[in-house]
């Protein structure tokens, strides 16, 4: 038992650092566009590097459900190690791009190869912790997103020292080194009662047949769809954050892309860190005594990003906009750490990566949406307005899940091992 509660957070571990090579591959593309645009013309205006940027959301949020279904049915360890070893093969190859088309389609691959980490990662986490730490191990998980982000606001100091080119063949190269290191530490683990509905449905129906089962099962559970609701709403100015800030700091303060890529990066994932860490604590401990102790969590985190929102679009000094980035790392940090664990109270582990998978498409559409649109408000100078927008998106995103949102009476049901 001591070795399998060590290994549990050797897990974690070991997937902390694949979630760090996914979002700095998919991320420092943001502050690389003033060395990129050099060679790549269509990105000098905003519209196109929103198309550049928003082509991986598309095709990333239409993927995720379907790596949740194939994340509920395969061995997930092979599935997290191919995944990492594809994007990274993307990342090396996008150092070969002489023009916008080809960045374009290396993107879009890259959305399709992503898309199948995280519903397999969430869910191999969640077979290996129960309700005692299970928030605290999905927090300590999406520190490394965090960390990935904040490196990858070096992106362009990076290639201001080398070149764009080189960049990304020295972190593709990283990426699959490590995909190879991975497939030999990394173990997949299924709970008994997980193993036997997974064997059933794969004897007794297709595919097709299975996904529309399960589909059926999530889609008419009003609580299901109050929590793609939930999760969608944030991810408008989630995404818009990680996308757009160094933008909105480097002209709203007037400095170069190398110090407002780090400035806004790094607060944001040292402040995440911090509010995953106290989220995830918080709410493993409420949950003990409160069934509704995750929701209480979430919601008291989420409403931080509230005035954050406003004072991005506002702040005119470098005090004010790392204030709004240090109140937004930490609400976002504590509604990170909370919405796999919520969503264990209600879905059981069978249908966990494809209900995750559900949840990401639709946060990652969401992102998709906000990225071309900012890119538009940027060039017009409507940018203030819809940073206001998004904060009463926000609002009404938490009133929904504090008045609707009711989990299982008996979430040890589910948690368990």
């Amino acid at each position: 038992m001591a070795i399998s509660k060590t290994y549990s957070w050797v897990v974690v571990g070991l997937l902390w650092i694949v979630a760090l090579l996914n979002y700095l591959d998919r991320q420092m593309i943001s502050t690389m566009r003033p060395a990129m645009e050099i060679d790549i013309k269509e990105l000098q205006t905003a519209t196109y590097f929103g198309y550049l940027m928003s082509v991986f959301l598309w095709i990333y949020g239409l993927m995720s459900p379907f790596s949740g279904l194939i994340a509920d049915r395969i061995n997930r360890k092979w599935l997290i190690v191919v995944s990492l070893f594809v994007w990274s093969a993307v990342t090396f190859s996008m150092g070969f791009a002489t023009n916008f088309n080809q960045l374009y389609v290396l993107r879009a691959l890259m959305g399709v190869s992503e898309a199948l980490y995280i519903p397999a990662a969430l869910s191999l986490i969640a077979d290996y912790h129960g309700s005692k730490t299970l928030s605290l191990a999905i927090g300590l998980h999406m520190t490394g997103f965090y960390v990935g982000q904040a490196l990858g606001g070096f992106g362009g100091t990076i290639a201001g020292i080398f070149s764009w080119k080189e960049t990304f063949h020295y972190l593709g190269f990283i990426g699959i080194a490590y995909a190879v290191v991975l497939g030999f530490l990394l173990r997949e683990k299924r709970a008994i009662r997980r193993n036997e509905l997974i064997d059933k449905a794969q004897k007794k129906s297709s595919l097709f047949t299975h996904t529309g089962k399960v589909l059926g099962v999530l889609l008419s559970n009003m609580s299901f769809w109050i929590i793609l609701i939930y999760f969608a709403s944030p991810s408008l100015p989630g995404w818009a954050i990680k996308n757009w800030l160094p933008t909105l700091l480097s002209q709203n303060l007037q400095i170069p892309m190398s110090q407002a890529g780090p400035l806004a990066t790094i607060t944001i994932a040292v402040s995440s860190l911090i509010g995953v860490l106290v989220g995830g604590t918080i709410s493993d401990r409420w949950v003990q005594t409160h069934a509704r102790g995750r929701i209480f969590t979430s919601a008291i985190g989420l409403g931080l990003t509230i005035p954050a929102l406003i004072l991005i679009a506002v702040g005119g000094s470098i005090a004010s906009s790392v204030l709004a980035a240090i109140l937004f790392g930490i609400g976002y940090g504590v509604f990170d750490a909370n919405n796999m664990p919520i969503l264990c109270q209600i879905v059981p582990p069978e249908k966990r990566a494809t209900a995750y998978g559900i949840m990401n498409m639709t946060g990652v559409f969401a992102g998709a949406f906000i990225t071309n649109q900012l890119g538009k408000s940027i060039d017009a100078g409507n940018i203030v307005s819809d940073f206001v927008i998004l904060g009463a998106v926000v609002l009404v995103a938490i009133m929904l899940q504090l008045f609707f949102l009711t989990p299982g009476k008996n979430e040890n049901l589910f948690y368990e091992k």
